[in-house]
């Protein structure tokens, strides 16, 4: 019996194949040195400004006594 197709048909003989495989290895190397490199630095703190929702704060301010204006 004869196989289906010829063997310089295999997938393993396609330079394309073998280009996606490094390509799919270059960006999950990519990705583990990054999570690597993101936990061995840590978050410098942020300044507490109360309590806060997208950086608009949750209570009014206290109110403060304005100046009548003279005329």
């Amino acid at each position: 019996m004869r196989s289906a197709s010829p063997p310089q048909h295999a997938w393993w003989r396609q330079p394309i194949v073998w280009l996606a495989a490094m390509v799919l290895f270059a960006s999950l190397l990519g990705c583990a040195i990054l999570i690597v490199i993101g936990a061995r630095y840590a978050d410098p703190p942020l300044a507490d400004t109360g309590r806060t929702v997208f950086k608009v704060p949750l209570a009014h301010p206290p109110a403060t006594a304005q100046p009548t204006p003279s005329q």
